[in-house]
């Protein structure tokens, strides 16, 4: 499920504005600044997305912990230029608790969130997506909740946003749970996703369609398309509020197996079917262990002398507090 360079920017600026008009007629005051945080697997290709939507011709660089960049785009000749404000959480699930930095009670009318996930390493796709958006749900309510003591019709207005996208005769109206922030939910790695076996890419896709229907996001996969692409056997594309649960399906189980598990929501029922197949990697399989110390492409000549340095002084010390110690009486005789 590639994107292209414009589906992403579209996308973003087109959910915030839907949101911010739904509720009036689109004339009112514009907002020309945006910001969008892309989070998801590591190593997963979210800089290479956004390198693509800025039409930046670079070699993408492994992205250490929060990394930002901004872009600017004209609407129409001679008009305002919309401002892009872009953060990227490295690290895949982490470093959730950088997630707070970017997204604030004073941008947070004009944010969006795009989850890129790896789709040639399922194991971990459930994990991923589910640590990384239950933390910014956290993080979004706490703000909410300031909101509505300090700003009450703000903290109204958002979450009535929230289910812009679904009308209220839908018939999934009362089986969704809206996410609290645009979302975009990408599937990477698609050429390699395309060499599994046709019924795990089913399994894959079906679950995507589904996660992002309860949420309301959009489901990215194909450049620029101008229309809804719901076969499994090619790169879907589905914008929020356009699919349903009738025609995703039931759940990629039997009838018996489904008897079988016992799930309090469609999403936990989901989720217990598809981690039946893809059994879940442990979170401390997912963390990053890196030491950002090492890494050449932040090198800087005077910093690492300096703390090469140190670090002999460091070494140094340990060795001769080891030597006292054992020269140490401590009176057990």
């Amino acid at each position: 499920m590639p994107a292209g360079s414009g589906t992403l920017w579209d996308l973003a600026v087109a959910e915030v504005e839907k949101r911010e008009n739904a509720e009036g007629d689109g004339e009112g005051a514009e907002v020309s600044e945006k910001s969008v945080l892309f989070v998801g697997s590591k190593n997963g290709g979210k800089t290479t997305i956004i390198l693509r939507c800025l039409d930046r011709e670079e070699i993408p660089k492994p992205t250490l912990a929060l990394e930002y960049t901004f872009g600017r785009r004209a609407r129409r000749h001679n008009t305002p230029k919309d401002i892009a404000h872009f953060w990227e959480l490295g690290g895949g699930t982490s470093l959730q608790e950088l997630i707070r930095v970017p997204i604030t009670s004073s941008n947070i009318r004009a944010f969006a969130i795009v989850l890129v996930l790896d789709l040639s390493k399922p194991n971990e796709l459930w994990t991923t997506m589910e640590s990384l958006l239950q933390v910014i749900r956290s993080h979004v309510n706490k703000i909410l909740t300031k909101l509505g003591k300090t700003n009450p019709e703000v903290a109204a207005e958002i979450k009535q946003r929230m289910w812009n996208n679904l009308q209220k005769d839908h018939p999934d109206y009362e089986l969704v749970d809206p996410f609290p922030l645009p979302l975009v939910i990408i599937g990477s790695k698609y050429d390699i996703f395309h060499e599994f076996d046709s019924e795990m890419r089913k399994i894959i896709s079906k679950t995507l369609r589904f996660v992002s229907h309860y949420y309301g996001a959009s489901l990215v996969g194909v450049d620029k398309s101008k229309s809804v692409a719901l076969d499994h056997s090619r790169p879907l594309f589905i914008p929020a509020g356009l699919d349903s649960l009738h025609q995703i399906g039931p759940p990629p189980a039997s009838e018996s197996d489904l008897g079988k598990l016992h799930a309090n929501t469609p999403l936990e029922l989901w989720k217990k079917v598809f981690e039946k197949t893809f059994p879940p990697k442990s979170s401390s399989d997912l963390q990053y262990t890196k030491d950002p110390a090492q890494d050449l492409q932040y090198a800087e000549y005077e910093v690492d002398v300096m703390r090469a340095q140190k670090n002999e002084e460091l070494d140094q010390y340990k060795r001769n507090a080891s030597k006292t110690w054992k020269e140490m009486d401590f009176g057990l005789d």
